[in-house]
């Protein structure tokens, strides 16, 4: 039986064709994608998968956002996360602006650890509360900066960006995601950091990774690269490199290019060795566990789901590894589980990750696809099932 209702993703895609000018078959023609999956996930009859999403985007070139429904507003309403948004906004453009007479900042070393707080809240996925405190935060930081410059406060300044980036893409705000990248790049350059330099050019190749602009995505991670180059070689430069191949390896698996995987793979294991778990290394969560987990990432990413849960298998998630990797992960195996046919399995997945994460899990584009998915292949809804679908708005 098809999903039910029309406010699903494939009905936003059958809309879009249709506006375009397409039919079924013009579009399946411009896409890596059959006739009869396009109809299928048209009609409800499949779930959407990412990079199918992706694709379509490109096709018809409008963002991805348009075919997801993201932001999920009324979720968001009633988590009360959207009034948290346009704060966010505000404090972002406040960065030219120079010092806030009526803001009496706190010395530096209390607003460094405030920025590292905001970070750690988001890898606890504590959303809400990232959100609440981060514009404060980033205004404070900002008049600091601008009236006693130096490295540690545009450092800190930079990471407050991030954070908003990070809040910004995990509820759905991929407009807003942009603005704070864009904002992350000013502070970076006068933080004079190549690593965090680096970074973001990372988080923006993640940026066309979901859009579905592959090429574009494997530039910004050479630009990252080529950043690094001014650093000393240091661990922390060694972290960030194993984590620029990390995303090498998913936008190469989205493109389909094996060797390119295998590749950046096996130079993310080789840094990660050296350098043991890594999470203290500008948020990041570089080690062998996070070259784990990208394994199983990339043959979801490339479709080879046994082969996802073959690696899946074999992870091992540190006790202290965030909350945010750790749901991620279970989303991605989730999704292999049901494409193999392990429905009961991949249930369990999806409550894990809503355990570790809820917030995230919730208003996770693949997460919501993989339970509209078994939802469908279900003949009875399991009680724990029914409860997800209500709860992510289906």
């Amino acid at each position: 039986m098809p999903f039910p209702g029309d406010d699903h993703t494939g009905a936003r895609i059958a809309h879009h064709r249709k506006r375009a000018g397409l039919t079924q078959r013009g579009l399946a023609q411009k896409i890596p994608y059959s006739y009869s999956l396009l109809t299928q996930v048209e009609s409800g009859h499949k779930p959407a998968s990412p990079d199918l999403v992706a694709t379509v985007a490109q096709a018809l070139c409008i963002d991805v956002t348009a075919l997801t429904g993201q932001p999920y507003v009324t979720e968001l309403q009633q988590d009360r996360l959207a009034e948290l948004i346009r704060p966010i906004r505000e404090a972002l453009d406040l960065y030219d602006l120079g010092a806030d007479p009526q803001i009496s900042p706190r010395p530096a070393p209390e607003l460094v650890a405030a920025a590292q707080r905001l970070c750690q809240q988001v890898r606890a996925t504590k959303l809400h509360d990232a959100a609440r405190d981060l514009p404060g935060t980033m205004a404070e930081i900002t008049t600091a900066a601008h009236r006693t410059p130096s490295s540690e406060l545009w450092a800190a300044l930079s990471s407050t960006y991030r954070t908003a980036h990070d809040v910004a893409v995990k509820l759905g705000y991929y407009d807003l995601s942009t603005v704070a990248l864009d904002r992350m790049d000013w502070a970076a350059s006068r933080a004079s950091d190549p690593l965090l330099s680096a970074v973001r050019q990372y988080m923006r190749a993640l940026v066309y990774f979901r859009e579905g602009e592959y090429t574009i995505g494997q530039r910004l991670i050479s630009s990252g690269q080529g950043l690094l180059e001014q650093s000393p070689q240091t661990r922390e430069r060694h972290a960030v490199t194993g984590q620029l191949h990390l995303g090498a390896s998913i936008i190469a698996a989205r493109a389909r290019d094996q060797n390119a995987v295998t590749t950046h793979l096996a130079e993310a294991r080789s840094y990660a060795d050296r350098v043991g778990e890594a999470t203290d290394v500008h948020w990041l969560s570089f080690g062998p566990t996070n070259v784990a987990v990208h394994a199983v990432s990339a043959n979801v990413e490339m479709r080879q789901y046994g082969e996802a849960l073959r690696h899946a298998a074999d992870v091992r998630i540190p006790k202290d590894w965030a909350l945010s990797r750790a749901a991620h992960f279970h989303i991605d195996q989730a999704r292999a589980q049901m494409e193999a046919g392990r429905s009961e399995a991949a249930l369990k997945s999806v409550v894990t990750a809503r355990r570790l994460a809820p917030q995230q899990t919730r208003y996770h584009s693949g997460a919501r696809e993989t339970i509209r998915g078994l939802v469908h292949l279900s003949r009875r809804t399991p009680d724990t099932l029914d409860h997800l679908a209500a709860w992510v708005g289906l």
